[in-house]
């Protein structure tokens, strides 16, 4: 079978196509992956290739989120057709919303890993301003479009049907990450978290607020620079920046415990991560969290600077019931098997291709 799949560098976007790329070897599929946005670095270029399935078409298209893209994603659009007349994909699948509107020959899988009104609603509690209008036109309209709708969580999906209006059936696909990458070490007296550091949604700040009242050292991965320029530091943490797989890896590894006090989290491929590594969680108390990784973490309420700090100390002071979390949560971890999610969507497509054919056969 054959897959043309969209994708972007920026984000957790990338690391799952990626991760399911490989998952779809089992079956034989070929992959054509479409990026727009930042061109992957050579990195990302070389983690991509070596997959062994996958080819790429790189473009540096504005992706649907970022400001006045509409120009640049007609264009990419346009890109788009072009690559399936000369690939001829049985499948096109969409990671984002207005692409899935294109007149694609093949069926179209959309994939919701987030959105602007979710985020908008989670951060602010608000709808975004009129500015946003045009953005929800094209999700709602690649949304109506598509074959078939995945979320990588139940409550991303609901997150369609409040904001969009979203009314067919969709499906839930979890994310997914490879024990033969995420994998305990020894562990050290740290507290880690990751995620872009500038991200209100990430809502980094309550961890940094907390770290100088917690008697571990904490660390926190993921860039620390804003779009606009601005470097976010605190003197009570260690900020690692940016950290490829390998090294990000090795941090998790060595980390007791994990906190991620997020506000906004469709999924939480960090979280995955560090459950895989033997990390016990402190995780904010919403609702995709909950759905993942209910009985195998610590909750609190994610603006909550003194009950993190407690949690944290909490998990600090004993050691026995530390272990028994992580133990938890890596047991957990492994639901999210790679092997488990490129299987459903391989049945997807094929249901996909199958009903496209037998249509076809009834037309004609």
């Amino acid at each position: 079978m054959k897959i043309l799949m969209t994708a972007d560098a920026v984000g957790g976007v990338w690391t799952y196509t990626l991760e399911l790329a490989r998952s779809l070897r089992a079956f034989d599929a070929e992959v054509f992956i479409a990026t727009m946005g930042p061109r992957p670095s050579p990195q990302q270029t070389e983690a991509a290739t070596t997959i062994g399935n996958v080819s790429l078409f790189v473009s540096e298209y504005r992706l649907e989120w970022m400001e006045d893209p509409w120009r640049d994603i007609d264009a990419a659009g346009e890109s788009l057709l072009g690559i399936e007349q000369k690939c001829k994909p049985d499948i096109v699948h969409i990671n984002g919303y207005a692409h899935a509107a294109l007149p694609f020959r093949a069926p179209t899988v959309l994939v919701a890993h987030s959105c602007v009104f979710s985020w908008w609603q989670a951060v602010h509690a608000a709808w975004p301003p009129a500015s946003w209008d045009e953005y929800e036109w094209r999700v709602t309209r690649g949304l109506d479009a598509a074959a078939a709708v995945v979320a990588p969580s139940m409550t991303m999906l609901r997150a369609l049907r409040m904001c969009y209006g979203y009314e067919s059936p969709g499906r839930v696909i979890p994310n997914a990450r490879s024990i033969d990458t995420f994998a305990p070490a020894d562990k050290k007296d740290l507290v880690m978290a990751a995620g872009r550091v500038w991200d209100e949604g990430k809502n980094l700040g309550v961890l940094m607020a907390a770290a100088d009242r917690l008697s571990w050292p904490v660390h926190i991965a993921g860039p620390d620079t804003a779009p606009d320029g601005t470097r976010i530091t605190s003197p009570a943490v260690v900020m690692l920046g940016h950290l490829a797989e390998p090294a990000l890896a090795n941090a998790l590894a060595q980390a007791a415990i994990f906190v991620h006090p997020a506000v906004y989290e469709p999924f939480g491929l960090s979280v995955l991560e560090a459950a895989l590594s033997g990390c016990a969680l402190v995780l904010s108390d919403i609702a995709s969290l909950r759905e993942n990784w209910d009985g195998a973490a610590v909750f609190v309420p994610p603006r909550d600077e003194d009950a993190l700090a407690h949690a944290v100390e909490y998990l600090i002071g004993l050691a026995d019931e530390r272990r028994a979390l992580a133990r938890r949560a890596r047991d957990r971890a492994l639901l999210f098997a790679p092997e488990r999610m490129g299987r459903a969507y391989m049945n997807l497509y094929q249901r996909l291709t199958t009903s496209r054919a037998a249509g076809l056969a009834c037309a004609s």
